[in-house]
């Protein structure tokens, strides 16, 4: 692959939160701990702490989430290191998207491999564990339901509920009976596995196991314990909402958007087909759209012996990972990251420290075929990242045979109608309103000319402007960024080198976007 990278700003992708927090703006800095900067890990390492029993309960749990898998060496030392006080992890989070959804999944991955591996370079003493944090309490069935293959959507139909990891995989088959081509490892997992955490741990190991990737469901009573006395916190006394609503109202005098709203209980109440908000009515606890009350010594009696039945919100489940997890560093996209920012405050409460928040790479896929058209249409890289629209206008006006901006006439024409309006001034100054009129009309005709003039032209360029329309749609489906929309098998199916060449190009500590062209170098 030929790497061109452009800065995140130049794509005009991103919001300025995200933008700001990576330039290292000094309004941001109290709402994180450390830059997100390879020089900033020394102090991590010597801060973050997680005690021997919660390593050995961690380790535990990872053995047994692993027992039924074919574990690859990397993974199984991986899992035995973390017992050790000198093995730290770095983290990302996903939804359980089938298929593993859009391609981004696989760059957050590849960022938090490369991203130990530099670690350990800078770092020798110490091991570094890349973590996915298995979304598998999230209950959005919506958003994880389908996925994008060759300009197709598929989607998985089932009427379960609650939590999505605890999904049994009845209707998969059917979409696997549908793609145009076989998915081996896919195919293993779906058809294999008996619910839709066990089937995404099993692809997800398949994929990376090599690299040594460990992959945890915290959905686990045994770690949920750890979690007790903030979630007792957050039932009686609201710390969260209180922290998160002081922190939002300070970004937002700083004119940014909040992603993140707290509520008074940032828990749901977990039962194997539902995940609904607990609230409270006067005296009694309620699970919404559920007949599920407690009394408050009745919940935490609840809470006490069923932790694993609560089930952290956005608000708290950041916090729940950092309490379990010997960890260094989160790994997101630009809008995690952005609600991260607004969690310091509930940290610094539990005397818990704040990772470091690491934007995941970012990237443009263009294959052979794409990488000959966009060289035979002559168009930037950075061009590209225009909307439809604005890139044919540009496109037409760097290409026009002869210039279609009518700027030098239109500065020719106002020094006319200025000096008539001196004359004007002179003789009756009454008639200036009447030559303003005029003037007006005359650019508005000038303004017709060359309107007139940039459609000849486009009509002249059709052949052209048909060809990088298309391209565009290509490479910005539906007008979004290709990482967002196409799955990761468009271009594995046809090159199954495809993740070790993304581990070979992406760099995680440089915060640009990376182009990726196959194919000879234009």
């Amino acid at each position: 692959m030929i790497l061109e990278k452009l800065s995140l700003a130049k794509t005009q992708q991103f919001d300025p939160i995200f933008l700001d927090y990576l330039a290292g703006k000094p309004e941001l800095t109290s709402f994180y701990h450390r830059p997100p900067q390879l020089a900033s890990f020394s102090e991590q390492i010597a801060e973050k702490q997680l005690s021997s029993e919660q390593r050995a309960i961690l380790v535990e749990v990872l053995q047994q989430q692993y027992q039924s898998l074919n574990v690859p060496a990397a993974v199984s030392e991986n899992i035995q290191r973390l017992a050790d006080g000198k093995t730290f992890t770095v983290t990302t989070g996903h939804q359980l998207n089938i298929f593993t959804g859009p391609l981004y999944f696989i760059y957050k991955i590849v960022t938090v491999i490369n991203a130990c591996r530099a670690l350990k370079e800078a770092h020798p003493d110490y091991t570094f564990v890349p973590v996915y944090w298995m979304a598998s309490e999230d209950h959005d069935f919506e958003e994880i339901s389908y996925f994008n293959l060759f300009g197709k959507t598929y989607t998985w139909e089932t009427d379960q509920r609650g939590a999505v990891g605890r999904f049994h995989l009845n209707g998969l088959g059917d979409v696997l009976d549908k793609l145009p081509e076989k998915a081996p490892i896919f195919e293993e997992a779906y058809r294999e596995q008996e619910t839709l955490a066990d089937a995404v741990r099993y692809y997800v190991n398949a994929l990376f196991g090599e690299q040594g990737l460990v992959v945890l469901d915290a959905d686990d009573a045994q770690l949920k314990s750890s979690f007790i006395t903030v979630m007792k916190d957050d039932l009686l006394n609201h710390t969260a909402k209180q922290k998160v609503e002081e922190t939002s109202a300070k970004l937002e005098e700083l004119d940014y958007k909040t992603q993140v709203f707290p509520r008074e209980i940032n828990l749901f109440y977990l039962r194997e087909a539902s995940r609904e908000r607990i609230v409270r009515e006067e005296e009694k606890f309620q699970a919404l759209n559920t007949d599920y009350t407690f009394s408050e010594e009745e919940l935490l009696q609840e809470l006490r012996e069923h932790p694993e039945r609560f089930s952290p919100n956005v608000i708290l489940r950041p916090l729940y990972q950092e309490v379990i997890l010997p960890n260094l560093a989160y790994v997101g996209g630009p809008s995690e990251l952005s609600y991260w920012l607004q969690l310091k405050p509930v940290f610094d409460h539990y005397e818990v420290a704040f990772p470091i928040l690491m934007p995941r790479n970012f990237a443009l896929v263009i294959n052979k075929t794409n990488a000959k058209k966009l060289h035979k249409v002559g168009v930037s890289v950075e061009d590209l990242f225009l909307d439809a629209q604005s890139l044919v206008k540009k496109f037409v006006e760097d290409n026009a045979s002869a210039s279609i901006l009518l700027k030098e006439e239109k500065a020719a024409l106002a020094q006319v109608f200025e000096k008539i309006k001196e004359k004007v001034r002179a003789v009756d100054g009454s008639l200036e309103g009447f030559i303003g009129s005029e003037a007006n009309q005359s650019f508005k005709s000038l303004s017709n000319i060359e309107k007139r003039l940039k459609k000849a032209e486009e009509q002249n360029q059709a052949t052209s402007v048909k060809q990088l329309e298309g391209l565009k749609e290509k490479l910005f489906p539906a007008g979004v960024l290709q990482e967002r929309k196409e799955n990761f098998l468009n271009f594995y199916l046809n090159n199954y080198n495809f993740i070790d060449e993304l581990l070979a190009v992406f760099s995680p500590f440089d915060f640009q976007f990376h182009i990726l062209s196959e194919g000879e170098d234009r």
